[in-house]
């Protein structure tokens, strides 16, 4: 009989599990991120998990643009090379050691939440990321965990292990103020969108070991091989640290959840192991009870995450997603891969506000955001020439920000056309926006968009209507004054934007 009933019973549950594994939004296969964590973490998530709601991710979508940024001990590095956490698998043990004792002197007596969000605001962004804590295990906010276990890089004989009893905080600086306290309270003043950044390896941590390429291994770690320099060998964890180590990585979430209110993204970054796994999936269950809304990042989690993150570059095409996405891309040190997410202290390193711009309105005319990154320097203040192009890039948008916005991109490839030309289209498909990244000269002409009859169609910036009519070849040709032809007279450097009324709303078609 049990046989029997076991059959009824998967049989019964069977379309269940269909529909459950059909609500969700999945990370694309070749992400990066998946790949280190698609062997253990489950391709649909348990049935009684539920990613973000669909007005979470529709509000995500609405964003389009935000800022990132890295702040932490690297910033009081010496020297200033624009590098986060990662100099520290390559550090000596002397430097190393130096390098954790930067708390006792990180003072950033400069840094003004307030000020930072009005920058921010006065650059059109919708959202701020910040690292609560990067790898290096450094908590820029008043956490109430405490590592119990580091490594002392220069004790007698050579590295070892010891005990410990501190935050390793913000707190335990000469600063003593809760930079993510002050930041969320700001931003919601400023009506920006908060969004807290957090590692799950932590290198400060010795319970941590051996996960993404900790400074300590064991010799059964899968990454021992590509840990380059001065690596301190230990045992295996016991399960003691084990289990201290998941609960301090629950704790601090919680407490990011818990105590600054209401946070609209967690930006996971990396990965655990499979050995610790069912751990992680009850604490990302414990968060989305803390606060159902939430947007996770999906690094480390796969699809029990909201959104993913195409880092240094803008996709070539529309992602093969239904997952919400946000190109993350550092504005100094170089593209791609080569660039810089902390503080870059030359300012020819950073990129203009038309880079900025490009890629905006190249991401989302694809259905994506786009967040820029910049980091402060050690007494908290930005790069003059960081500001300067962040102000730029919002003087552009706050001209052409109706084409960006609470858009949405065209269906299937009308994206754009060739390498000149992008869209974008209004929720209700009444408009479409055209951006034209290089100057068209006197005529513009769209293959893909035909406008309602006797409609007006307008440059944003300008208030007069430009003459338009049918391309013979199909489509749409506009006719650019004289008086634009002089760059002076446009409203904007570069990216001109035109706001078509579409046929489709043409009742007598």
């Amino acid at each position: 009989m049990k046989p029997i009933l076991t059959l009824l019973t998967a049989l019964l549950l069977a379309p269940l599990a269909a529909l459950h594994a059909a609500d969700y939004v999945r990370i694309p296969t070749n992400d990066a991120h998946w790949k280190p964590v698609r062997a253990y973490v489950e391709e649909t998530p348990l049935t009684e998990y539920r990613q973000a709601p669909e007005a979470a991710r529709e509000a995500f979508r609405d964003l389009k643009y935000g800022v990132r940024i890295h702040w932490g001990l690297y910033a009081a590095a010496e020297p200033q090379t624009g590098e986060v956490s990662w100099p520290l698998l390559t550090m000596s043990p002397t430097e190393r050691q130096s390098y954790q004792e930067l708390h006792r002197s990180f003072h950033p007596v400069e840094f003004n939440a307030d000020a930072w969000m009005r920058l921010f605001h006065e650059a059109g962004c919708k959202v701020f990321a910040f690292t609560a804590k990067h790898h290096d295990g450094f908590s820029m906010y008043d956490t109430h965990t405490c590592v119990k276990q580091r490594v002392n890089w220069t004790a007698a004989g050579g590295p070892q292990l010891e005990n410990c009893d501190v935050a390793y905080s913000i707190m335990e600086t000469p600063f003593k103020r809760d930079i993510v306290q002050e930041l969320c309270e700001a931003a919601r003043r400023t009506g920006i969108k908060v969004d807290l950044y957090y590692s799950h390896p932590d290198w400060y941590d010795a319970d941590f070991r051996p996960y993404v390429r900790h400074p300590v291994q064991v010799p059964t770690s899968p990454d021992l091989r590509r840990t380059t320099n001065q690596v301190l060998m230990a045992a295996v964890r016991t399960t003691e640290e084990t289990a201290r180590m998941m609960a301090r990585h629950r704790a601090q979430l919680t407490e990011l959840l818990s105590q600054y209110g209401k946070v609209d993204m967690v930006c996971f970054d990396m990965w655990l192991g499979a050995d610790v796994w069912p751990q992680l999936r009850e604490t990302i269950m414990h968060l989305r009870r803390l606060q159902p809304d939430v947007m996770l990042r999906a690094r480390g989690i796969g699809n029990y995450g909201d959104y993913y993150t195409p880092e240094g570059f803008v996709p070539g095409a529309k992602e093969n997603t239904a997952m919400p996405w946000m190109v993350i891309y550092p504005l100094a040190g170089g593209t791609g891969v080569r660039g810089k997410w902390g503080y870059v202290p030359d300012a020819a390193q950073y990129q203009d506000a038309g880079w900025i711009v490009t890629n905006l309105v190249d991401t989302v005319a694809k259905g994506g955001n786009f967040m820029v990154g910049i980091g402060p320097n050690a007494r908290g203040t930005f790069h003059p020439r960081a500001v300067a192009v962040l102000r730029e890039a919002g003087a552009w948008l706050r001209i052409n920000g109706e084409g960006i916005f609470a858009t949405r991109p065209r269906p299937g490839e009308s994206w754009g056309e060739g390498a000149d030309i992008r869209y974008t289209q209004s929720k209700d498909h009444r408009y479409v926006y055209a951006f034209t990244l290089q100057w068209p000269g006197q005529q513009l002409v769209l293959k893909s968009v035909q406008a309602k009859l006797g409609s007006k169609i307008m440059m944003l910036g300008t208030s007069a209507p430009l003459f338009w009519q049918d391309d013979p070849n199909g489509g749409l040709a506009i006719r650019l004054p004289a008086d634009l032809q002089d760059s002076a007279q446009r409203p904007c450097q570069w990216t001109w934007v035109f706001k078509i009324e579409t046929a489709e709303h043409d009742p007598s078609k």
